[in-house]
């Protein structure tokens, strides 16, 4: 008996002292400076235990507060062992090594990300009392015409830097189709019951809908507000040929919104072909309704190839090179104010992504492909919505964090 309870306690003793174990992490930078870097690694479960908050000391002598939570949708790590830390740095140098110590036992002050629901009706997503982000999500409604347009499809609002105004649009006013962040397919085609069926999952205009089933899981805490909902694609004869996991992210950083867009469409039928126009189609960002009722002659993009004039645009197929873009930026007044909406495309997104621009603040890629009942689609974005003209070099910064973040391990 006497034994066991010796075998016991250096049990206990092992597990606490696992569970109180720091972790040391390398990092390494790209040869891209890079702001506002989201830095996330998966660490064992073990070490994690249940934290939700941790301290990260960088070698410089910065001092960042990580947020632990389940993999993000797109992550490799394996939720059955991992947790994922994520932190945000602000800067980093190109080319810089630093090592960081991790405490799984600091604890987090300041403003936290939290949830709130309007049940029904809308998630919101606050930071502290302000709200950030906005998910849409009233059932389809077809007791009148105006109802339905209101409820045909799922999005999300973003709000100002002060939470007090929608710098996104939502139904009414100039092509109430096109709505905050969305994403979806104009032009659909599958077999269904031994027929070859079509559907505008866009415009929603022949009884096809996008539909929210349920929030499959959420996060919020100091460097991070997470949603993974469930949302079905249906066709004109309101059943689902196609179940999308849609994850939305803001991240905390110094300045703006760094919001992050991930999707995995999963086929529910044979020869599933997702197709569009480069207005209609892919990942989008409608700005307010501000902007084509007072505004619109002022709004103008920035390019690759440089700053556009006011009140100009392109589109594909009129601009035959306005096509796999890594970035776009849309630059708009509203409520007395200039913002920026810099759009990330990542090289592992389905190509070629035909942009296309408005300058009443639509903006955004679509492509077309195929989906696979065995093989889902992947895509990844991200949008960064800061006041005030973005500067280039800040755009190829942000770029970079995206596609070239910086390379972390842990440290035996």
């Amino acid at each position: 008996m006497f034994r066991t309870l010796i075998a016991l306690a250096l049990t206990l003793l092992v597990c606490d002292a696992a569970f109180a174990a720091n972790l040391k992490l390398q990092i390494t930078a790209a040869d891209q400076a890079e702001i506002n870097i989201p830095v996330t690694v998966a660490v064992p479960a073990a070490n994690a235990g249940d934290a939700q908050v941790a301290t990260v000391s960088l070698s410089d002598g910065t001092k960042l507060t990580g947020q632990l939570t389940a993999p993000r949708l797109l992550s490799s790590a394996d939720a059955a062992k991992e947790r994922e830390l994520t932190f945000v740095v602000p800067k980093l140098e190109a080319g810089a090594k630093l090592t960081a110590t991790v405490d799984f036992g600091g604890g987090a002050s300041g403003e936290q990300f939290s949830w709130k629901d309007e049940p029904g009706k809308s998630l919101d997503l606050l930071d502290g009392d302000k709200p950030v982000l906005r998910y849409m999500y009233e059932t389809l409604d077809d007791s009148s015409a105006e109802r339905r347009h209101e409820t045909f499809k799922v999005y999300h609002h973003v709000f100002d830097m002060d939470g007090e105004n929608l710098l996104t649009k939502g139904p009414g006013g100039l092509f109430q189709h096109h709505r905050g962040l969305f994403y979806g397919f104009n032009r659909i085609s599958y077999s269904a019951n031994g027929k070859q069926q079509n559907a505008d999952v866009w415009h929603c205009s022949k009884g096809e809908s996008q539909a929210h089933v349920q929030v499959l899981h959420s996060e919020a805490g100091p460097v991070l507000g997470r949603q993974l909902l469930q949302i079905e694609w249906r066709g004109r004869n309101g059943e689902a040929f196609a179940v999308e996991e849609r994850e939305l992210t803001v991240y905390r950083t110094p300045e703006g919104r760094l919001i992050e867009f991930a999707s995995r469409l999963h086929s529910k039928v044979a020869d599933l072909k997702l197709d569009g126009d480069p207005q209609h189609a892919g990942f989008q960002f409608r700005a307010t309704q501000f902007v084509p009722d007072n505004t619109a002659k002022k709004t103008f993009y920035i390019r690759p190839d440089g700053k556009g004039k006011p009140g100009s645009f392109r589109n594909w197929p009129g601009q035959k090179d306005h096509v796999d873009l890594p970035w776009n930026v849309l630059v708009f007044e509203a409520f007395d104010k200039t913002y920026s909406s810099c759009y990330l495309d990542r090289p592992t997104n389905p190509k070629p992504a035909r942009f296309s621009e408005r300058d009443y603040g639509r903006f955004g890629s679509y492509f077309a492909t195929d989906v696979s009942p065995e093989q889902p689609l992947d895509v990844n974005y991200r949008i960064y919505l800061t006041e005030g003209e973005i500067a280039p070099a800040t755009i190829a910064e942000s770029y970079a964090s995206f596609n070239q973040p910086p390379q972390v391990s842990i440290v035996e």
